[in-house]
């Protein structure tokens, strides 16, 4: 295990979307010109560019085929090819947008159709191979999509890494992806041994958001892959704090439905906020990723790439707010609720056995659920057409249950401490004054969150209300943002 090096080195994040607007990240992250901090003493995990890893593997939203896609149906034996062709052309293109230097372009260039060549031998290789009856596409699809997946991070980091030197910058590319390296350490290991050879204190390394390693990134965390990296960075290495760069501040609510004038940027929140928005599809950082950062005491800012003399929010793991108040209202529109209702169920074990194996086969994600006597209600996110192989499962396996779905939206209270007397009378009140409907409501005994379900025409207004209601000018003095 890679030995603490410094107290004083941070783990920092960049997003897709951040990293590939290159010259605001270089001035106000990597630079600093607003400040005269030390570049050094940071570790830089950077995400693919926005859009390379839905051409990589899916559309994240639309679910429009990528590579790994294409490849996985095997509906054409070219289409994969040309598709990682366009992709490695993108590729180019966005290293002559991102270096101005001839010299570092040809590097980027030559590397770049290092890896996509690499790539189109493997596959074709195994789709090969495959063409005999022994051995089967399916089997290694999950293979295919860890080293797809890794080719987008590598790219990026190989081009910061560029990009820094010409600017004067001792930057280490690091690359975790395992490219045509045939050990399968775990993640900790990988880490650890990339890691081990760096003096942090006069070179910066920039280390990709993919780390292929024994238990695969891509199969246990999906899309948060970068996030963990990040996380297990920080943890392995001992950071005093990890950061992650976005491309907004971490409001109480969207400026877009509130109003920017309205809303309140959050100082310091804790980690019970970061899971609670997680659940909401408002990601400050991946549920898994936060685990390892409070479970090392480490604490995590979010900034923003764009605002860089802001101190951002932070989040701690025991911090609770010094008057209990609501923080965030945020929300969820095109959320299936499916009820299930069996007379026969009082006092009967098994439903929910049944049903969380339907969603689970499904990969449908659960946002909260309740029940009474005889009836489980789930709020699900997730396709339409997953929801229904769920109910036609579920129809199978309990032929007398009466199974209904339809689409809602919740809107979410979120704050450290929300022990506010007559919080859930005071909510009601004004979103009735405001002729919504509330269709449900639930609240925890850890006090962290409200939920309230609503027909989804409400979901811009609910958010508003709820907002001027809980945190702005109807929460009788909430308190101002503290400095973090």
């Amino acid at each position: 295990m890679l030995e603490p090096v410094s107290s004083r080195h941070t783990v920092e994040k960049i997003g897709g979307t951040s990293i590939a607007n290159t010259a605001a990240v270089l001035k106000n992250v990597f630079l600093r010109e607003h400040s005269d901090a030390d570049p050094y003493n940071r570790i830089f995990v950077v995400s693919a560019y926005a859009g390379m890893t839905d051409k990589l593997l899916e559309h994240k939203k639309t679910g429009a085929a990528g590579v790994f896609a294409q490849y996985a149906g095997a509906e054409s034996d070219w289409a994969w090819g040309d598709a990682l062709t366009a992709l490695g052309d993108d590729m180019i293109a966005k290293n002559a947008e991102v270096l101005d230097d001839p010299a570092s372009r040809r590097l980027a260039d030559g590397f770049v159709r290092d890896r996509i060549e690499g790539v189109r031998t493997c596959l074709l290789d195994l789709q090969r191979l495959c063409t005999h009856g022994h051995f089967r596409l399916d089997r290694h699809l999950e293979t295919v999509r860890e080293m797809l997946a890794g080719l987008g991070e590598a790219h990026s980091a190989f081009n910061t890494t560029l990009l820094l030197k010409d600017h004067g910058l001792s930057a280490v590319f690091i690359d975790l992806t395992g490219w045509r390296d045939d050990s399968n350490p775990g993640l900790d290991e990988r880490i650890a041994g990339a890691l081990d050879d760096i003096d942090f204190a006069r070179e910066l390394p920039i280390v990709t958001g993919y780390a292929h390693c024994a238990d695969g990134m891509v199969r246990r965390f999906d899309r948060g892959y970068t996030e963990v990296t990040f996380s297990r960075l920080a943890v392995v290495t001992g950071a005093h704090e990890a950061v992650i760069h976005k491309e907004f501040h971490l409001s109480s609510a969207d400026p877009k439905m509130v109003g920017a004038d309205k809303v309140r940027t959050i100082g310091q929140t804790n980690y019970d906020v970061a899971d609670q928005l997680s659940n909401m599809g408002m990601e400050a950082v991946h549920p898994n990723a936060a685990k390892g950062l409070r479970q090392a005491g480490i604490p995590l800012r979010v900034r923003n790439t764009f605002d860089p003399a802001d101190p951002g929010t932070m989040f701690y793991g025991d911090y609770v707010s010094d008057t209990p108040r609501v923080e965030i209202v945020t929300g969820l529109k095109d959320v299936h609720l499916l009820e299930f209702f069996e007379q026969e169920m009082v006092g009967v074990k098994g439903y929910d056995t049944g049903i969380l194996d339907a969603l689970k086969r499904h990969n449908v994600r659960i946002i909260t659920k309740s029940s009474n006597a005889n009836t489980i209600t789930h709020y699900l996110g997730g396709s339409k057409k997953a929801v229904k192989r769920v109910i036609a499962d579920l129809s199978e396996t309990f032929p007398t249950a009466e199974i209904s779905t339809r689409t809602v939206a919740i809107v979410s209270a979120i704050g450290s401490d929300m022990a506010v007397p007559g919080l859930e009378a005071k909510a009601l009140t004004a979103l009735a004054g405001a002729g919504i409907e509330v269709l449900g409501l639930q609240r925890l005994s850890r006090k962290v969150d409200m939920m309230f379900v609503l027909e989804e025409g409400h979901f811009e207004d609910a958010i508003a209300v709820l907002h001027d209601a809980l945190v702005g000018s109807g929460a009788n003095g909430a308190a101002e943002r503290k400095a973090a």
